[in-house]
């Protein structure tokens, strides 16, 4: 340990006992979950709050640690540190853990016991970086099963039905981090998911999704393309709707981000030299639209500036984002099926040819044939005071979302300006009121 901690002393993880009393143990947390409240049987109607997490000492023992309290002591002790941080632990409670139960919704570890830390006898203090070892902070870096221990994301969509519902480890690229959506349960409890997209050399996309906050946050630290996980204990499911497998991040997933082994610094290595191929086109819909950050889109356009803007910029390709106040002047459902519906591939979302009903992206060869599934795929006019927009894509389920448009240059649409409408709902009448009389805010 660096030279401040040397006066301390600490009971390292392998050699916990049951029972042992006045520890002090010092670790790095490579797994944390949410905060969850249950009814309190001994006090009818109120509540008790808890949550886990899990450190790491050596590459090869790390333990699962887990706080019961009020709700006001339970989310400030969560709140004090994340995935990443390195913890002191004093007078934890060293309990045995029965693994069949305990291991069903939390991580598996080496250690055949778990700490308790209790509010009147437990505390929690996060050490500054200088502070540590860097041996201990490098093993975030160590994922927590063996470097080979894995599945690609080729062997997933090929092994397809006889994985669903299995709890299996994946290393892969990270391609596309999406915008957190929150929602409100049936039952009025708050909930959140982020959609993760993920590459390999076998497959272009896979989707894996995140459902708790502690992982939304540490998927918003990935860098796309830059970026290498190996995700241990994900649940891979068939996606009815998508026809195609997904990844689901669960309450035993411990994922670590860049891990330093051989086989992440090949896929590392691939990623880096493949960065400028294989990127999204103006196809894409918002199946993968989930990648952009609406938050972030702010300036205003009438049509006539979204027009004079495609003509200042022709000849560039580069995708522009702004918010459009206008009304849907042609929504034209009475296409032909196969222009109102079109098949797109399972893996990577791109529409497949209609003749051969093959993906062009993913199937380099015949014998490598992708699922497809059906989405929509609209073309609608969007008008405002200045003007119309012809033929802008409708796709995907926007209309929950605030609206926004992306724009680029299309020799396939009217003019060269090629319109996606990302998101849509029905506009503030006093903000629509003032974009439609002319006022920018641009």
């Amino acid at each position: 340990m660096a030279n401040s901690f040397a006066a301390r002393i600490f009971t390292t993880l392998s050699d916990l006992q049951p029972n042992m009393a006045n520890l002090k143990v010092i670790g790095i947390v490579i797994g944390k979950t949410d905060v969850k409240g249950f009814p309190d049987r001994k006090n009818i109607g109120s509540e008790r709050y808890t949550f886990s997490f899990t450190i790491r000492d050596s590459p090869a023992h790390f333990v699962n640690a887990a706080s019961w309290g009020n709700e006001d002591y339970i989310k400030s002790l969560s709140d004090s540190f994340r995935v990443g941080d390195c913890v002191i632990i004093e007078n934890p409670l060293i309990q045995r853990k029965e693994i069949e139960r305990e291991e069903k919704f939390s991580p598996a570890t080496p250690s055949n016991c778990k700490l308790l830390l209790s509010e009147n006898h437990s505390t929690v203090k996060v050490c500054s970086s200088y502070e540590v070892d860097t041996k201990l902070l490098s093993l975030i870096h160590l994922p927590v099963k063996e470097s080979h221990d894995y599945y690609s994301l080729g062997d997933i969509v090929a092994n397809g039905h006889s994985l669903n519902g299995r709890i299996i480890n994946v290393l892969a690229a990270v391609k596309s981090v999406g915008e957190p959506k929150y929602f409100t349960t049936s039952d009025r409890r708050k909930g959140q998911r982020c959609e993760v997209r993920l590459y390999d050399e076998t497959e272009s996309s896979f989707a894996m999704t995140c459902w708790d906050n502690e992982s939304i946050l540490l998927a918003q630290s990935w860098m796309p393309r830059e970026t290498v996980i190996f995700a241990s204990d994900v649940r891979i499911n068939f996606d009815k709707f998508r026809n195609c497998m997904t990844a689901t991040i669960i309450s035993k997933t411990i994922i670590t981000t860049n891990p330093d082994t051989p086989e992440a610094n090949i896929l590392l290595n691939f990623i880096r030299e493949n960065k400028e191929t294989n990127v999204l086109d103006d196809e894409i819909d918002s199946y993968f639209k989930e990648s952009i950050n609406l938050s972030t889109i702010v300036d205003v356009y009438t049509v006539e500036q979204l027009k004079g803007k495609a003509l200042k910029n022709e000849g560039k390709a580069d995708p522009s984002y702004g918010i459009l106040y206008a009304y849907i002047s042609t929504l034209n459902i009475d296409d032909e099926t196969t222009k109102v519906v079109r098949n797109r591939c399972s893996s990577c979302g791109y529409v497949v040819n209609e003749a051969s009903n093959m993906c062009t992206t993913c199937n380099k060869n015949s014998l490598d044939f992708k699922s497809v599934f059906l989405s929509f795929h609209v073309l609608i006019d969007l008008t405002d005071h200045t003007g119309t927009l012809h033929s802008c894509s409708l796709t995907g389920s926007v209309a929950e979302e605030t609206l926004g448009c992306m724009f680029v240059l299309s020799h396939r649409a009217r003019s060269g300006l090629k319109i996606s409408v990302l998101s849509c709902k029905l506009a503030d009448p006093t903000e629509a009121s003032r974009n439609l009389s002319g006022q920018k805010h641009v």
